[in-house]
């Protein structure tokens, strides 16, 4: 399902994937890719001047051309068109082969091995997360997943950890995200037991020095500082306190007065909570042999002492903030706005699981109604679309939205206004659900093509209390969905009524005016607090 990348600072585990990790598709703040150069990188590979270069990647290139000028002439005319042309279909997905097992200390250890490179990679996820710090301390669990790495450990100071690891080019990182904490680390199969040894040692006994504390700390602010650049990171923001509230651990954000409350201490303490054996699912995936590498855990991690009094932490809870109503950031220098429309939403392991992510294809694919209707037909926006977007173990988001020029505002939201309603009171198509299902169901492959990735879902899936077979429970979901199924989750988990609408732009440059479409347009002040900034 596509996910939202609605706050900056926190990140959003849907469907992330702790072994091999991809970044998130934010599809409302997309970035262009880097333009390659292959000809270049492949003279490069000659002992041919730099100075030349440039003439033989041209003469690589004409060449190229009339191959392709011959080719194409010698097409026959009975070339099919691009919708006669027949594909084989998709490979199956299939579980690869792999070991799990529990030390004596309680860590839960999955393995799998893959000889493709001489490269072994590894995360340990850790039962915490930024939602469990201090309200008087937001930012802490971001400091202590920080500096859990860079603070050094009892052996081996911030610099010869940096050292060690930079002659090998391997890598150890740490970080806490807003449901789990996580520790990685990546390296070539030669210096494994090397760099295994350092990333227990991170785990293990990370010491906090304080001069790194500072600097995270300053790092932290610095962040804070710049969080209003970008109209974007305001919108993702805003929107998430307008619909969870603004004191919930899954919407506040880190202020300059709560990181100044942080200490050392406050980190010991936090990582004396919860890093404990028993707290932790380790995988592990590459080029080893299993049988020696569980003997190298068992010698790293196996004599690490369990909690036996740690517990599964008590939740907050999650009730909407808002039913309703329109909101708006003034934000004077900008030509355009960014808009996010929506309410709260659902868990993961909802029973409608499949009808809704069809129902997303539907709205949001690249050939779905919105981008059709609001893209291409009417021209509003490059880029629109609307989501259902769950979570693992607490409610989250329908969200919708996208970008406009700044006179488009009004018309922008009724348009998609239109569409959400119009999804609820018209069936799809054959074709709409046929195209979704087939999207949604190839979609499943790429994100499985490696014994990593399919690992670290099986290692999400018990992090949260899923079903080893939760991914085949999703697909078959996905494959029995009707058109009234689709018609059915529309009517059930949509609410136009109850949608909070936020707008982030110019209010002098958005004529009609917001006024248009709610008789009360309440602003938001993001000035932020001990700034000395004032809200324009």
């Amino acid at each position: 399902m596509h996910r939202y990348k609605v706050n900056s600072r926190k990140q959003k585990e849907n469907h992330r994937t702790p072994l091999g990790k991809q970044a998130s598709k934010n599809v409302f703040d997309r970035r262009s890719s880097k333009q390659h150069k292959p000809a270049f990188r492949l003279l490069s590979k000659f002992k041919i001047p730099k100075s030349k270069r440039f003439f033989y990647a041209l003469s690589l290139a004409i060449a190229f051309l009339i191959v392709i000028f011959d080719l194409t002439v010698a097409v026959p005319a009975t070339t099919k068109h691009y919708t006669e042309l027949q594909f084989a279909p998709l490979p199956e997905i299939k579980l690869p082969k792999y070991d799990r097992f529990v030390l004596q200390n309680g860590m839960v250890v999955y393995l799998a091995e893959d000889h493709e490179l001489p490269f072994v990679g590894g995360t340990a996820l850790v039962r915490t997360g930024s939602r469990l710090e201090p309200a008087d301390k937001v930012g802490l669990a971001d400091v202590v997943g920080t500096v859990m790495r860079t603070g050094g450990t009892e052996k081996h100071s911030p610099d010869e950890l940096d050292e060690i690891l930079a002659q090998r080019a391997a890598g150890v990182t740490t970080d806490i995200g807003e449901t789990f904490g996580s520790a990685d680390f990546s390296t070539l199969t030669e210096d494994l037991e090397t760099v295994f040894g350092l990333f227990a040692e991170v785990l293990r006994e990370p010491v906090f020095d304080q001069e790194k504390v500072d600097l995270a700390k300053a790092q932290l602010k610095d962040g804070i500082a710049r969080r209003n650049d970008n109209p974007n990171s305001i919108a993702g923001r805003e929107f998430l306190k307008l619909i969870y509230g603004k004191d919930s651990p899954y919407a506040r954000t880190p202020e300059y007065a709560t990181v100044d409350r942080i200490t050392r201490e406050d980190l010991l303490n936090f990582y004396q909570q919860y890093f404990h054996p028993n707290n932790i699912i380790l995988g592990v995936v590459g080029d080893f042999d299993t049988s020696k590498m569980r003997s190298l855990i068992e010698t790293q991690l196996g004599d690490w002492q369990p909690n036996p009094n740690i517990a599964k932490p008590q939740l907050p809870e999650v009730s909407p903030a808002n039913t309703g109503g329109v909101f708006f950031v003034n934000q004077p220098q900008l030509t355009q706005s960014t808009i996010r429309m929506g309410h709260l939403g659902g868990r993961l392991d909802s029973p409608d699981y499949g009808a809704l992510s069809v129902l997303n294809e539907v709205l949001s694919g690249d050939s779905g109604r919105l981008m059709n209707e609001l893209r291409s037909r009417q021209g509003l926006t490059y880029d629109v679309r609307g989501f259902w977007s769950p979570n693992y173990d607490y409610p989250g988001l329908f969200i919708a939205g996208g970008q406009t020029k700044s006179p488009n505002t009004v018309q922008f939201i009724k348009a998609l206004q239109t569409e959400i309603k119009r999804i609820q009171e018209e069936r799809i198509t054959p074709e709409e659900l046929a195209l979704a299902k087939e999207s949604t169901l190839n979609s499943f492959v790429f994100e499985f093509q490696r014994p990593g990735q399919t690992l670290s879902r099986l290692m999400t899936y018990e992090y949260y209390g899923y079903p080893a077979d939760f991914l085949f429970r999703q697909q078959k979901a996905i494959a029995a969905t009707t058109e009234a199924d689709v018609q059915r989750v529309a009517q059930q988990y949509i609410k136009p009524d109850n949608m909070v609408t936020l707008v982030v732009g110019n209010q002098t440059a958005i004529q009609p005016p917001l006024t248009e479409i709610a008789t009360q347009v309440t602003p938001i002040d993001v000035t932020i607090p001990g700034s000395g900034a004032t809200q324009d």
